[in-house]
C-alpha cells in the first residue's frame, strides 16, 4: 500500500503510460505480454488499467501468462511431431524406391562385366545401396511400438553418459547433477537412451572443442503433458555452454532436415520427440547465448512410488 509501481515490477514504464492513458481518457486499456521482473521473478504478463467511475482511481489486473504460453507451446510441439512423422515416413519411402532400381541396375551391370576389378565397383554401388536401404529401415523401426518396462531414470542417462565420455573432445567437461531420489519410471529403455543420446550428441557437436555439459534429472509435480495433466513427470536434461540456437531455426529445431550444421542430417532431435512421444513424453527446450537446455520430459504412471 502506498507505493509506487517502480518498486514492485521492473521496468515499469510501460505499465505506468498504460495507467496514464487509461485515467487520463476514462477508458479501459490493455497490453498483451508485457516482460518484467516481479520481486526475484521473470514474468510475462497480460495487463489490464480500468478507471473507476467517480474516482481518480484504477483497477489495474496483472496475469500471468506463462501457463497459457507453455500449453500452446507444448501443443506446438506436438503438432510438429505428428507432422514431423508423416514426413519422415514419406522421405523414407521416396529414398528406397530409387534404391532398389540402383541397386537392380547394379546387379545386372556386374553380370555383364568380365572383368573381375570393374565387378568390385558394382560390388561397392550394391553394398552401399544395401547400407542406405538398412538405414532407412533402422530410421522408421527405431519409431515402433514400445516394450516398455520398469526402470530408474539414471540407467539411460548414465548408460549415454559413458557413450558420450568416450566420443566427446578433451576440451568438453561432461557434469552430472542428479537427483537420486528419483521413482521408477514405465518406458521402452532403447528408445530412451536413442533419444537422450541423439540430444546429447546435438549439445556436445554445439560446443565444439571446448565447452561443458550437464546431464540434470529432477522430479516435477502437476505438469501438463500434450494437452493431459500429471501429478508427477521425470525430467530428464542437457545443458551445455555453447552458442545457442539460432533464432530462424527456433520453431523448426523438431522438423526433419532442419540443422544449425552444414554436416548435419538434421534427423537426430526429430528422431528423438519422435521416440519420447510414443512413450508419453515430450521434449522442450529453452536457449540463449552460453545456456541451451534440452529436457526429456516422462510422466510416472499413478504419480510413482518408490
Amino acid at each position: 500500500m502506498g507505493r509506487p509501481i517502480g518498486d514492485l515490477l521492473h521496468p515499469a514504464g510501460e505499465l505506468i503510460a498504460l495507467c496514464q492513458r487509461a485515467l487520463a481518457s476514462g477508458l479501459t486499456f490493455g497490453m498483451h505480454e508485457l516482460a518484467a521482473r516481479v520481486g526475484d521473478k521473470r514474468l510475462v504478463l497480460d495487463c489490464r488499467a480500468a478507471p473507476l467511475d467517480g474516482e481518480r482511481a484504477l483497477v489495474l489486473e496483472l496475469l500471468d501468462t506463462e501457463r497459457d504460453r507453455k500449453v500452446r507451446r507444448e501443443a506446438a510441439l506436438v503438432s510438429q511431431q505428428q507432422l514431423s512423422r508423416r514426413i519422415i515416413r514419406q522421405l523414407a519411402h521416396e529414398v528406397k524406391n530409387p534404391l532398389g532400381g540402383l541397386r537392380g541396375a547394379a546387379q545386372l551391370l556386374e553380370r555383364q562385366l568380365p572383368d573381375a576389378e570393374q565387378k568390385a565397383y558394382t560390388r561397392v554401388i550394391i553394398e552401399e545401396a544395401d547400407r542406405l536401404a538398412a538405414l532407412v529401415d533402422g530410421i522408421l523401426r527405431a519409431g515402433g511400438a514400445p516394450r516398455p518396462e520398469e526402470l530408474n531414470l539414471h540407467r539411460i542417462t548414465e548408460h549415454v553418459g559413458q557413450l558420450i565420455e568416450a566420443e566427446k573432445p578433451a576440451g568438453v567437461e561432461l557434469v552430472r547433477d542428479y537427483d537420486p531420489s528419483l521413482p521408477s519410471i514405465t518406458v521402452d529403455r532403447n528408445q530412451m537412451i536413442q533419444a537422450f543420446l541423439n540430444i546429447a550428441r546435438n549439445a556436445m557437436q554445439a560446443l565444439g572443442e571446448r565447452g561443458r555439459l550437464t546431464f540434470r534429472t529432477r522430479a516435477l509435480t502437476n505438469v501438463t503433458l500434450s494437452g493431459e495433466r500429471h501429478r508427477l513427470v521425470l525430467s530428464a536434461e542437457v545443458e551445455d555452454n555453447g552458442p545457442g540456437i539460432p533464432d530462424e531455426l527456433r520453431e523448426t529445431i523438431f522438423y526433419p532436415l532442419v540443422t544449425g550444421r552444414a554436416t548435419g542430417t538434421g534427423l537426430g532431435l526429430t528422431i528423438a520427440q519422435d521416440l519420447v512421444s510414443r512413450n508419453g513424453g515430450l521434449i522442450e527446450f529453452e536457449s540463449q547465448p552460453g545456456r541451451t537446455v534440452f529436457q526429456m520430459r516422462l510422466p510416472v504412471p499413478n504419480g510413482g512410488r518408490h
